[in-house]
C-alpha cells in the first residue's frame, strides 16, 4: 500500500510544487486549500504524514497542528509544517504546537524529499509498536480464556471429590479456595483489559452493602481459620442500599479481604468495616463520605513511600517478609473500579502493627 500524504496550502501553486517535487516518490497524494478542509478529510482518511502550510486564512497552520495533535484518532500522524518564518519565537511556537518538523521556503526537492521518508520511518515505527502491543493483549486475552477451563474442571472434580470423600474434606477445600483465587485474579485481568480499552460498562443497581460485606466474609472464613485468624464484621445496626455494580464491587472486597489474609500473621485480626454518611470514621480527604468500607488487619504493613504505588499495575511492593511480595494487579483493579464509581481508595498504617485500607464513595 502507498503512503499517504496529506498537503495543505491554501496557494495552488505552492500544492502543485509539492506534487512535482514529489512526483517520483510512490505516494498517494491528498490536497486540502484550508485547515477545514483538512479536518474534515482526516474524518474519512488518515493519512501517514501531514505537510501543513503555516500561514493560511481563517485558521494558521499552528492551529490546525493543535487540533490534529488534540485528537487521539490522529496525534500519532507526523506533521511537517512549512514557512517562510524563521525566526526561534515561530519555530517555538510550531513545537508548542506539536509539529514533527519543519520545511522553509523556497521548498527544495531534495530536502523535502528526505524529510517526508523520515516521518514515514517514524510513522511505521509506531505502526509496528502499536500492532506488536495488540498481539500482546490478544494474546494475553487468549492465554487468560485457556487457563480458566482447566480450572473449571478442577473446581468441578473438587465438588464430585467431596461427595465420595465424606467428612475429611479439609484438604479438598484448600485445593478449592487455591483454585478459586486464581479464577478471580483471572477474571481480574480480563476486567482490567476491558477498563483500558474503554469497553467497562457499570450495571449499577441499588447493593445492601452490609450484605455483600457478609458474603465476602462468610467466603474467606474458612481460609481465615487455617490461618487461625478472627475475621470479623463491624456493621452499623442499619443498611443502606448504594448504587453499585455488585459483581465489580464483589471483587473488589475479595481482593482487599484476601489480600489482608494472605499477609496476616498465624493467629492475627481482620476486620471489615461498613459505614454509611462518614458516622464513626474519619475520611482521609476531610469530607464525609456517603459510603466508607475498611478492611483493617495486622499485617507486616506498607511503607508511607508506597501508599501510592501499590494501585499502580505490575509495581510490585515489598511486604516486609522475604519468602511474599506483592504484585500491585489486584489493587490497580481496585483503584480503577473504586474510580469508575467517582470514589477514592487509599491505605494508612494500623497501629502499632498492620495496614488499613478504606474506600471513600
Amino acid at each position: 500500500m502507498k503512503p499517504q500524504i496529506l498537503i495543505v496550502d491554501d496557494e495552488p501553486y505552492a500544492r502543485q510544487t509539492i506534487e512535482m517535487l514529489l512526483l517520483k516518490e510512490s505516494y498517494e497524494l491528498f490536497f486540502a486549500e484550508d485547515a477545514h478542509e483538512a479536518l474534515a478529510q482526516l474524518d474519512d482518511e488518515v493519512p501517514d504524514v501531514i505537510l501543513s502550510d503555516v500561514m493560511m486564512p481563517n485558521m494558521d497552520g499552528f492551529e490546525l497542528c493543535q487540533r490534529i495533535k488534540r485528537n487521539p484518532k490522529w496525534s500519532h500522524v507526523p506533521i511537517i509544517l512549512v514557512t517562510a518564518l524563521d525566526s526561534k519565537q515561530d519555530l517555538a511556537r510550531g513545537l508548542e504546537a506539536g509539529a514533527d518538523d519543519f520545511l522553509h521556503k523556497p521548498i527544495n526537492g531534495l530536502e523535502l524529499r528526505a524529510r517526508v521518508r523520515s516521518m514515514l520511518r517514524i510513522k511505521l515505527r509506531h505502526d509496528e509498536l502499536q500492532a506488536a502491543l495488540q498481539m500482546r493483549q490478544d494474546l494475553a486475552n487468549m492465554i487468560v480464556h485457556d487457563i480458566r477451563s482447566p480450572l473449571s474442571t478442577i473446581l468441578i472434580y473438587c465438588d464430585l471429590l467431596e461427595a465420595e470423600l465424606g467428612g475429611n474434606v479439609q484438604t479438598l477445600e484448600t485445593i478449592r479456595g487455591e483454585a478459586n483465587r486464581l479464577s478471580s485474579f483471572l477474571t481480574d485481568m480480563l476486567m482490567m483489559a476491558k477498563m483500558e480499552h474503554g469497553r467497562l460498562m457499570l450495571s449499577q443497581s441499588p447493593v445492601d452493602v452490609n450484605e455483600l460485606a457478609t458474603a465476602v466474609r462468610d467466603s474467606y472464613q474458612p481460609m481465615a481459620r487455617l490461618k487461625e485468624i478472627d475475621l470479623a464484621l463491624d456493621l452499623p445496626d442499619e443498611t443502606k442500599k448504594i448504587s453499585l455494580d455488585a459483581n465489580l464491587w464483589r471483587r473488589v472486597l475479595d481482593n482487599l479481604v484476601s489480600n489482608a489474609v494472605k499477609f496476616s500473621p498465624t493467629g492475627g485480626n481482620i476486620v471489615l468495616r461498613v459505614r454509611y454518611d462518614g458516622a464513626g470514621v474519619s475520611s482521609s480527604n476531610g469530607r464525609s463520605p456517603h459510603l466508607s468500607l475498611q478492611v483493617i488487619d495486622e499485617g507486616p504493613g506498607i511503607s508511607p513511600e508506597h501508599y501510592e504505588t501499590i494501585f499502580d499495575k505490575f509495581k510490585i511492593v515489598a511486604t516486609g517478609r522475604r519468602d511474599v511480595k506483592q504484585v500491585g494487579l489486584g489493587l490497580a483493579f481496585c483503584k480503577m473500579v473504586v474510580e469508575a464509581h467517582n470514589g477514592r481508595i487509599s491505605v494508612n498504617a494500623n497501629k502499632p502493627r498492620g495496614s488499613i485500607f478504606t474506600v471513600e464513595l
